[in-house]
């Protein structure tokens, strides 16, 4: 008695997907073996016919003077054209060199202008005013130093002994000392602050 096999659902598609391709297959060899020169084609009234296709042909390939003649021929407008690359190049490195200068000169301006300031501030303190200081007690300086202007206050300080302007700085309120600290410094630096 032969034997039958029972198959899960999952053996039973894949089975049926093998069948169905092997059917697929045969249908395909089957009407390709159909199609060939003798094929029937059905033509409906009024209409065109068909047009044979038609063969298509193999150029040959260009031997080596007709490549020499085009590469001659294109050789002026490639040089022309590799020539308008290197001018626009160069016209945007000029740009570019042009930007750098004008920003060159706007520094140089700039340190200039911080230096007449500096050479105006150091002037601002004249020396009999600074004698006047000088000749002060520290608290009192201090504390009429702490009402002046503070770029006056500073140029006075830094015209002063060192001791003696430190006495002075002692004395006075902690926030009018180190705004007047802050900007002897930034005066007495040789190099430009930016």
């Amino acid at each position: 008695m032969p034997m039958i096999l029972s198959l899960s659902p999952h053996e039973k598609r894949r089975s049926g997907a093998i069948l169905l391709a092997i059917a697929t297959l045969a249908a395909m060899s089957f009407s390709g073996s159909a199609r060939g020169e003798d094929t029937v084609r059905q033509v409906l009234p009024g209409a065109q016919p068909a047009v044979a296709p038609q063969q298509l042909t193999r150029q040959k390939a260009p031997d080596q003077s007709e490549i020499e003649r085009f590469c001659s021929n294109i050789a002026d407008a490639a040089r022309d054209r590799r020539y308008a690359l290197q001018a626009e190049e160069l016209k945007q490195l000029q740009a570019g060199i042009d930007e750098r200068m004008k920003a060159l000169d706007a520094k140089k301006a700039e340190y200039e202008t911080w230096l007449k300031r500096r050479e105006v501030f150091l002037a601002r303190a004249e020396d009999g005013v600074v004698k006047i200081y000088a000749g002060m007690k520290p608290d009192a300086a201090a504390e009429r130093l702490a009402i002046v202007n503070a770029d006056l206050a500073a140029a006075i300080l830094m015209k002063l002994d060192s001791r003696k302007a430190g006495v002075i700085l002692n004395e006075m309120d902690q926030k009018a000392a180190a705004t007047l600290t802050g900007i002897m410094a930034s005066a007495a630096r040789r190099v430009d602050p930016s």
